[in-house]
């Protein structure tokens, strides 16, 4: 296979991956949106805030993880230069910071928090 026809296929996963991601997060937030409406109903206003933040939270987590995987493809596989890596590593780090936020407000507490409880 030729090297332009592999960068096609490759650009093609990567565009993939990438909907995948958008789609993740939208659905997510039509989900919660969802579930909130209904929670809204039978609880109390602020249990289902609660469910509303953390159902979407985690969809966007997800979403997160695939966008920050299509870019992992696209720089690695297609002729990586220096610039290209640095420019993964600083989406990388601003993506994970992202998602450690996320998290935190999520779970509400410290990742390592979690262990020290014995949950």
């Amino acid at each position: 296979m030729s090297e332009t026809g592999m960068a096609g296929i490759i650009d093609a996963i990567t565009v993939a991956v990438e909907l995948a991601g958008i789609l993740v997060i939208i659905g997510g937030a039509l989900v919660s949106a969802g579930l909130f409406v209904q929670a809204a109903l039978r609880n109390p206003p602020g249990d289902a805030y609660r469910s509303l933040r953390s159902n979407l939270g985690r969809s966007i987590l997800l979403g997160l993880e695939l966008l920050v995987a299509a870019d992992i493809i696209n720089t690695v596989a297609i002729e990586p230069s220096l610039e290209s890596v640095v420019v993964l590593a600083v989406i990388v780090l601003i993506r994970t910071f992202l998602s450690f936020s996320l998290e935190v407000e999520i779970e509400g507490r410290w990742p390592w928090e979690r262990n020290a409880r014995g949950a």
